[in-house]
């Protein structure tokens, strides 16, 4: 794999993680304002599933099953012949054609426009929750500390 196929498949990883965890409420209404759905024809209905969360302790011990999460996964190809695959969170159908249509523009020539208009956007609302349940945990935050009085 060259270096550039390497950088193609971070970024094309960075996009589709940032739409999976979008609100569809936000992605809706960033493509109210991109314009109408480009011409494409759906390769995979919007399909609702589950699949299974498997976590470690630590990070580092045995796999084991936290529990399941809904998922909706879509796939388009355009009239150009880009094709475009999405698997969001949530049961979302419509969600999860935006996300497979931006998939498959973000690799055209529409791609600038895209991203300023619906991937910029999104990763800024991201970064906003984040740093909203951020300041939430902080405040809770408790700082003990052990006061030695004296030697002995």
């Amino acid at each position: 794999m060259t270096v550039e196929t390497k950088e193609k498949s971070r970024d094309r990883q960075a996009w589709m993680g940032l739409l999976a965890r979008a609100e569809a409420r936000d992605l809706a209404r960033l493509w109210e304002g991109f314009g109408p759905l480009p011409a494409h024809e759906v390769l995979r209905a919007p399909e609702i599933g589950g699949v299974m969360l498997r976590g470690r302790m630590g990070a580092v011990g045995d796999a084991f099953n936290m529990g399941e999460m809904s998922v909706t996964r879509c796939s388009v190809r355009l009239t150009d012949g880009a094709d475009g695959h999405a698997y969001v969170q949530g049961r979302s159908r419509d969600k999860a054609l935006q996300a497979a249509l931006t998939d498959a523009l973000m690799q055209g020539d529409a791609a600038d426009e895209v991203r300023a208009k619906l991937l910029d956007p999104l990763a800024e609302i991201e970064g906003q929750r984040r740093a909203s349940r951020a300041a939430k945990a902080a405040a809770t935050k408790v700082d003990f500390f052990t006061m030695v009085r004296g030697e002995d």
